[in-house]
């Protein structure tokens, strides 16, 4: 075993229809998540994204192969890893400050009241909730929902942090807040992630690796984008950085075309154990300077 946090080692999911054919979502899959890493899934609806996410939660088995977590395979739910899902799933009739209690309570069972107290606000402050302990989901917007259930996943100190398309129901402004707070976050605590995202600006702005699936059936992991961009990101600065549009416009032309054309014609040299590290555009000189007129490049906004 090496020292990676999360080994992901061959696992596939198939499932048989009513009319008793069985179909492959997902297979071969190989991967390798380093502590303090951010990592994001991205591929086509159909591709098995989710079912890889509740897989590594141990809320499903995988139908081939073996997760191991800090050296240990995963058989089931546990609390060091903790998930954050679409939508907040936080309970109604408690508080902020008491749907986080839950969470730390059942880790830690033996504290007293003080000290889970104390430790849920440090969370509250981090998310920067301070003041509205007491308020009730129904008294909070969507974007103070998502940051209850980021505060309540990493107070119980999770050794992995999954997350299955947080943000995808935010309006887009509370969205980019919240992308700046993850970064702020993760920089604070080392947290690792896997995140789930259709997202290709968020899987930029947020990740370290970005891994590209396939399509299903059979979807498999094509190769693994590595992300050159400086660590210290902002959404309203990183379409400066001379490697953005590379590995954006080599994200973009995976999921427009690439995605479907590798499983019809698989790489003579494809080994689905180590799947390609790439980085896009660091191999590439800078642009010359030039006196003349600058001349925009004209980019899409891609949500897939």
């Amino acid at each position: 075993m090496s020292d990676s946090l999360i080994k992901i080692e061959g696992i596939a999911k198939r499932f048989t229809g009513r009319d008793g054919a069985a179909t492959t979502v997902f297979e071969n899959v190989h991967l390798a998540v380093e502590q303090g890493e951010f990592v994001c899934l991205i591929g086509h609806s159909g591709c098995g994204k989710t079912t890889i996410l509740n897989i590594l939660a141990g809320l499903e088995p995988s139908s081939d192969g073996y997760v191991f977590v800090g050296g240990r395979e995963i058989r089931g739910p546990s609390l060091d890893r903790a998930v954050i899902f679409q939508s907040h799933a936080l309970m109604p009739w408690l508080s902020v400050a008491g749907n986080i209690a839950f969470a730390v309570k059942s880790r830690w069972p033996e504290w007293d009241a003080a000290r889970v107290r104390d430790h849920c606000q440090k969370y509250i402050d981090l998310v920067n909730l301070t003041g509205a302990e007491k308020k009730r989901p129904a008294e909070l917007s969507g974007g103070m929902k998502q940051r209850v259930g980021i505060a309540r996943a990493l107070s119980i100190q999770p050794k992995m942090l999954l997350m299955d398309e947080p943000f995808s129901a935010l309006d887009a402004l509370t969205r980019g807040m919240l992308q700046e707070e993850v970064l702020r976050i993760c920089a604070e605590t080392k947290q690792t992630v896997f995140m789930i995202t259709h997202d290709v600006d968020e899987a930029i702005l947020l990740a370290d690796k970005v891994v590209l699936m396939t399509n299903g059936p059979h979807a498999k992991i094509a190769e693994i984008v590595v992300n050159t961009l400086p660590r210290s990101r902002s959404r309203h600065t990183i379409h400066k950085e001379r490697h953005y549009y590379p590995i954006r416009n080599h994200l973009v032309d995976f999921l427009v075309s690439r995605s479907k054309q590798f499983n019809e014609e698989v790489p003579a040299d494809y080994d689905p154990k180590n799947p390609p590290l790439v980085t896009p555009g660091q191999d590439e000189p800078p642009p010359a300077a030039s006196s003349g007129p600058v001349r925009l490049e004209k980019v899409v906004n891609l949500r897939h």
